[in-house]
């Protein structure tokens, strides 16, 4: 009883993040409904994990619980980095990013289980494992340069933010879309965003300069 109670709170909390998610991104950054809308999301995203974790304890679901790790980090991530305005990273947040980091050890671990076991999920858990380590590299290379700066600190947020859609995302495509090979639901999301994701930075990067350039 406790398993299809949990699934039905798991698959609600996913409906109100992935429209959630939807209104942040085309809202007004900074503005009310932004604020809003991204309140609402990280606190369902918070409900997905806390469900998805005992939902692959009963089901023994280790592909799951990885997931429901990575998906965590990068909202908790990224909410830490619109709190936190004068840029000195917490303890929470270091052990966040030793967390996330070996979280994508661990799938990459489990991905090469799954290679010699011969299933091809294992490019989800070589994907997403890089993305985990990387992801953990480039937040953790932040907090130690302490750059009080609003605009680095916000391409992080806005960075872990929409990691956190393609996660949520892609929950939504694998549950709804039977794709050949099965990977490619895994995956699919993450080659669509992530163009996305790296013009914002891009963005930011340059109106960073042009702010830091005398003259």
């Amino acid at each position: 009883m406790v398993g299809p109670v949990l699934l039905m709170i798991h698959i609600a909390a996913g409906s109100v993040a992935l429209v959630t998610a939807i209104i942040a991104l085309i809202t007004a950054k900074g503005g009310p409904y932004h604020i809003r809308a991204g309140r609402v999301y990280a606190i369902a995203m918070t409900v997905i994990f806390m469900t998805a974790l005992p939902l692959a304890i009963l089901g023994s679901n280790l592909f799951l619980a990885l997931i429901a790790l990575f998906s965590f980090y990068l909202v908790s991530a990224g909410w830490r980095f619109a709190r936190n305005r004068h840029g000195h990273a917490q303890p929470m947040d270091w052990a966040a990013v030793v967390v996330m980091g070996l979280t994508g050890v661990g799938m990459w671990g489990y991905g090469a289980v799954l290679f010699l076991s011969g299933s091809s999920e294992w490019i989800t858990m070589a994907v997403f494992g890089s993305i985990a380590v990387a992801l953990s590299a480039v937040d953790a290379r932040f907090h130690t340069g302490r750059r009080a700066s609003d605009k680095p600190r916000i391409a992080r947020h806005l960075t872990n933010m929409l990691a956190g859609t393609i996660a949520t995302v892609t929950a939504v495509v694998v549950v709804n879309v039977d794709t050949d090979p099965v990977w490619l639901a895994w995956i699919l999301p993450t080659i669509v965003i992530t163009p996305l994701i790296v013009w914002w930075n891009v963005r930011i990067g340059r109106e960073t300069k042009r702010q830091e350039t005398p003259g």
